[in-house]
């Protein structure tokens, strides 16, 4: 790996993060359209934005190859309806004065896709990681205890990316191809969706102003910038670098929560945060260890 690389790596994971950080900011600029109408809207334009990105940079016949594997076609589908679930509720929560919950979801997520790994594929465990979700664990009961109910925004958003992820782990395939394949059957359903929201005047076009609604032509574009800026982090670094910089995106959340849309963050609230945090250190360090194990084996 050439320092350029690298470099372009950097900037491109770090800055893909930011931009999945600062989404709420566009979500919300949405308001006082529903998130139901935004979200089927966002299904249509990420199915056509992936689907004119992968036909200009790899061509039909690329874009037609998967079609040869059942299975994985299937898979990718499944893929689809659950990272569709994972936005759907995500959008809801900013809109809804969540986003300090899925800011929280987003720090569980990658401790949620360990466990999983431990759980369905056999993969390694150590006292690192093994730490990490026991620290992890103990952020939600410290949440639980306090507020006398489950975090269920933040476990669900955990729980369906890290299922999304177990599922695309026997995929490969260029991110906009998958990302095409996973919309594929949801683009017909939503785009009839719109119609008929729009022709009984509870769309977009109903509710929204005019310039928001030119914002939500935008849903697609939003959803590839960071994807792409991911996908070409991922082929310039580590596996293990490309995770410490994912956690850009939920701090930038966090502090927006905080600090943009003023919802409350008490201070136990905070030690369930920082036990999370804490349980994220633990785990980087610990996969730090086994990378550089590996290089040296």
């Amino acid at each position: 790996m050439t320092t350029m690389n690298y470099k372009k790596g950097i900037i491109a994971a770090v800055s893909g993060s930011f931009v999945w950080g600062i989404l709420p900011i566009y979500w919300k600029s949405l308001v006082p359209i529903p998130s139901s109408v935004i979200i089927f809207y966002r299904i249509f334009w990420v199915g056509v934005v992936s689907f004119i990105v992968s036909w200009k940079l790899y061509g039909m016949d690329r874009i037609k190859e998967p079609l040869k594997d059942k299975k994985k076609v299937a898979r990718l589908i499944l893929a689809g309806v659950i990272n569709t679930s994972n936005w759907s509720i995500y959008i809801w929560a900013v809109n809804a004065g969540y986003v300090i919950q899925t800011s929280i979801g987003y720090y569980m997520e990658p401790l949620v896709v360990c466990l999983f790994g431990i759980l369905f594929f056999k993969e390694r465990f150590t006292k690192f990681n093994v730490t990490a979700m026991l620290m992890a664990l103990a952020g939600v009961v410290i949440m639980i205890i306090n507020s006398g109910q489950i975090p269920a925004i933040a476990l669900s958003l955990a729980i369906t990316f890290a299922t999304y992820a177990a599922i695309k782990k026997s995929v490969k395939l260029e991110p906009m191809v998958s990302l095409a394949y996973e919309t594929v059957l949801l683009v017909p359903i939503a785009l009839a969706v719109i119609i008929v929201m729009e022709i009984n005047g509870v769309g977009a076009i109903g509710v929204g102003e005019t310039y928001q609604y030119a914002l939500l032509m935008l849903a697609g574009v939003a959803t590839a910038i960071p994807l792409g800026l991911f996908a070409l982090g991922a082929n310039n670094l580590p596996l293990i670098t490309l995770g410490v910089t994912q956690y850009v995106s939920p701090t930038v959340a966090l502090l927006l929560g905080v600090f943009l849309f003023g919802e409350p963050f008490d201070i136990v609230q905070f030690i369930a945060f920082a036990v999370t945090w804490i349980g994220l250190v633990i785990f980087t360090i610990g996969e730090a260890k086994a990378g550089k194990s590996g290089k040296e084996s």
